[in-house]
């Protein structure tokens, strides 16, 4: 059977969308597409946002939080959360792939990080083993398909499979940070005591170089003291993100009185657009990787204050970006360390 190259023969509800834009996919994997690649999957790492709103719906109760995964998943086909929109990614082992790929690089049992979002995978889960509410993680039973289009990296033999799951599952943002700032600039970012946030301080504090200016800005003193001990930031800024005048002016105080070059948001609740629209100089750079960030609020919000500035989406691909974020963790000892306690 000939799959399309981007999963739409997945798609049952409405016909004619993309799985990311779909409803409701195909999730009976007893066919399998020759364009497909099957997956055991043995955790999932919901995206941040997600599993906050999970979270505050189920009052922190974590047989809730289960019911609440299993019936979306039931519901859709996907582990797309119907508040956030947003997914995640998972780790599994290859059991199976179609006739017609050509993959010279993957054989059945490898294991496997998806770097596509879950909110377009199809997904069945058979058993939720266990939740994992402080890093946002589900260990289940199930299976999965990633299409032709679908990126993957292979885990490394050096790290382990739940610290780069940790790393994987943010990895567009420390490569896109990479990407994007340049020796000299000032930097702000925000919900830096994150994952997301922590790469992307030590990837921006690399590119800036000794000329720079690295603010790190978290609401949370315990985060606060962990982005100070590890070195991560040139300044650290204790702030409410929904607050944008606040951080207007403590940024300014941490930079000489200047607006900054760049602004990259990791924060996991919504109303923080200004906050990272508002410190940024004209003409500057906004990077919004957080899927807690409503797009018309950016665009009217910075409309609304005379901001000329290149906002950019948090795509959660760029090229590289599953080896950018990975050699982070080979590089920094201590940040590698940190995460092993964190998150695995």
């Amino acid at each position: 059977m000939q799959g399309n190259k981007y999963g739409s023969h997945r798609v049952l509800e409405p016909q004619g969308k993309l799985p990311q834009g779909a409803q409701k996919l195909d999730n009976d994997f007893s066919k399998l597409y020759d364009n497909e690649i099957l997956v055991d999957v043995h955790s999932l790492n919901i995206d941040s946002a997600s599993f906050a709103q999970l979270k505050q719906a189920a009052q922190g109760d974590p047989e809730k939080i289960k019911e609440q995964i299993l019936k979306i998943v039931a519901d859709r086909g996907k582990m797309q959360n119907p508040v956030t929109g947003s997914g995640g990614m998972f780790i599994g082992t290859v059991a199976a792939f179609g006739s017609a790929l050509k993959l010279k690089d993957l054989k059945i049992g490898d294991k496997i990080a998806s770097l596509v979002s879950l909110s377009l995978t199809p997904l069945y889960i058979e058993e939720i083993i266990a939740i994992h509410p402080e890093i946002d993680r589900v260990d289940i039973k199930g299976q999965a398909v990633l299409f032709a289009s679908g990126i993957y990296a292979k885990l490394p033999t050096d790290l382990s499979e739940n610290l780069s799951l940790a790393a994987l599952d943010v990895a567009g943002a420390p490569a896109q940070t990479a990407k994007l700032v340049k020796p000299g600039d000032s930097v702000l970012i925000l919900g830096a005591g994150g994952k997301s946030g922590l790469l992307c301080l030590y990837e921006a504090k690399k590119r800036v170089g000794p000329t720079g200016n690295v603010i790190a800005l978290d609401r949370s003193e315990k985060d606060v003291e962990k982005i100070r001990a590890l070195g991560l930031a040139h300044q650290i800024i204790v702030a409410d993100a929904t607050n944008a005048l606040e951080v207007l002016e403590k940024t300014l105080e941490a930079n000489d009185n200047q607006e900054v070059d760049i602004a990259i948001s990791c924060v996991n609740a919504p109303d923080a657009e200004m906050s990272c629209i508002l410190p940024v100089r004209q003409e500057g750079i906004v990077y919004f990787f957080s899927m807690a960030t409503s797009f018309t609020k950016a665009a009217l919000g910075a409309e609304g204050v005379g901001k000329d500035v290149t906002m950019i989406i948090g795509n959660g691909y760029t090229k590289g970006h599953a080896e950018i974020t990975l050699w982070e963790l080979r590089e920094n000892e201590e940040l590698k360390e940190y995460f092993n306690q964190r998150y695995v």
